[in-house]
């Protein structure tokens, strides 16, 4: 193959945040291995750098519109392409690790690599509360032969599996990719590649697979139908869960919101942020790191009754265009070098999906569990209705990191 021509690398972070469901019964952390995580918080290290990441991304997607629903996993966009960045070379690797928002002065490229180990090594621990596991797949056409070192470290750092395939047969090699993605989400990410360009020699996948059981869940009997404000003059009707109990749930003055802190069992908590009608674009533009951790620390457990919708959301994202704003360019054109993942032939991303997925509802589980009682104040409480446009933040306590974040424009936008 003529040097002056790019053989085409498809990059796909394949995902799903599933709240409901039951779960089955798993082995439970042992002592030695929660040990381990606290002799080796490597994941803590690059932790601020997701969440600028996150923020970032977010940023450029929430610029598009103010209605619409936005819903991705910035850790499995950021493994992908971290996963990526072990084969790129000079430029390209720059880039790359700059637009995670790395800095190579301040960090060394072991210590990234170190996090991202850590980081999935810590989200696939087997846990019987929490079920969160992540995958990373590597498709390689049969013709093409890959830098020995970088299977190596694909294979050590981001556990990854190598598959051989055929790219000239499409529509096989489509089926075996989407079916790898749909086992890995347990069946909730159907189809993510609709188009397979034959020119195609190596895709990288990667997935999270996210579901959790509310530590306090909403009853059933709660659940009504009402008025969701999609903005001043669209008003659409959903099912509005209720519940009147202690919450850590407080208006945060300076962005002019309510934001709550809802707990998953396990070690995950979905922050809500409400802001008051037309501040939206405001809370949007403050959210930073320092924002986050605020709102992680910022703890009061009072009485109040909580609104939130009963939902079902999706977002599908064209990570060549998004990546190219936060000025990672190189990697999908003809100066592409990656000459670390294969030297065989000049390699440039030809395509990059993101696609996630998020589901709550009352329990977070199928799974049948006794009423929750609480004691609470007599004094009035205050009532916080989710019925207008908010964000949400889904957040590992053992990674520190986003898994997941959003915002609920329109509960029926699918």
């Amino acid at each position: 193959m003529p040097s002056s021509i790019s053989w085409g690398l498809l990059l796909l972070a394949g995902l799903c945040c599933l709240v409901p469901g039951s779960l089955g019964d798993t082995t439970q952390d042992t002592e030695e291995s929660k040990h381990e995580h606290d002799q080796h918080p490597a994941c803590h290290k690059i932790a601020p750098n997701l969440v600028d990441f996150a923020f970032s991304m977010y940023h450029q997607v929430a610029q598009k519109s103010n209605t619409t629903n936005i819903f991705f996993s910035p850790v499995s966009i950021a493994v992908a392409f971290a996963l990526l960045s072990t084969g790129a070379k000079s430029d390209t690797h720059k880039q790359i690790l700059e637009a995670l928002k790395f800095n190579l002065t301040d960090t060394r490229e072991a210590q990234i690599q170190e996090g991202f180990q850590h980081l999935l090594h810590t989200l696939n621990q087997p846990n019987s509360q929490l079920q969160l596991t992540t995958g990373n797949g590597i498709f390689v056409n049969q013709s093409l032969k890959l830098v020995e070192k970088f299977l190596e470290d694909s294979k050590k750092l981001y556990h990854s599996e190598a598959f051989s395939v055929n790219f000239k047969d499409s529509a096989a090699t489509k089926k075996l990719i989407n079916d790898y993605v749909e086992k890995g989400t347990q069946g909730k990410i159907v189809d993510l590649i609709k188009e397979l360009d034959e020119d195609t020699v190596l895709a990288l996948v990667n997935f999270i697979f996210f579901r959790g059981k509310w530590k306090k869940p909403f009853e059933e009997e709660h659940t009504e139908d009402g008025g969701f404000h999609v903005d001043e003059t669209t008003t659409v009707t959903v099912p509005m869960m209720s519940r009147l109990g202690m919450f850590n749930v407080h208006y945060h003055t300076e962005l002019s919101s309510w934001v709550l802190l809802m707990e998953y069992l396990g070690n995950a908590t979905a922050i809500f942020i409400l802001p008051e009608q037309g501040k939206l674009r405001q809370v949007e533009d403050q959210l930073t790191q320092k924002t986050l951790s605020t709102w992680l620390e910022d703890r009061y457990p009072r009485s109040a009754s909580v609104s939130l919708p009963k939902l079902s959301i999706s977002g599908t994202y064209d990570l060549v265009e998004i990546m190219g704003k936060l000025g990672m360019t190189h990697v999908f054109s003809n100066a592409a070098n990656l000459s670390g993942i294969t030297e065989m032939a000049p390699l440039k991303v030809s395509k990059a999906v993101h696609k996630a997925m998020l589901t709550i509802d009352e329990r977070g589980t199928e799974a049948a569990g006794a009423t929750v009682l609480e004691a609470i104040p007599m004094s009035m409480p205050p009532t916080v209705s989710f019925n207008r446009p908010f964000l949400l933040i889904i957040h590992s306590k053992e990674t520190k990191s986003p898994l997941f974040i959003g915002r609920v424009g329109n509960p029926l936008q699918k």
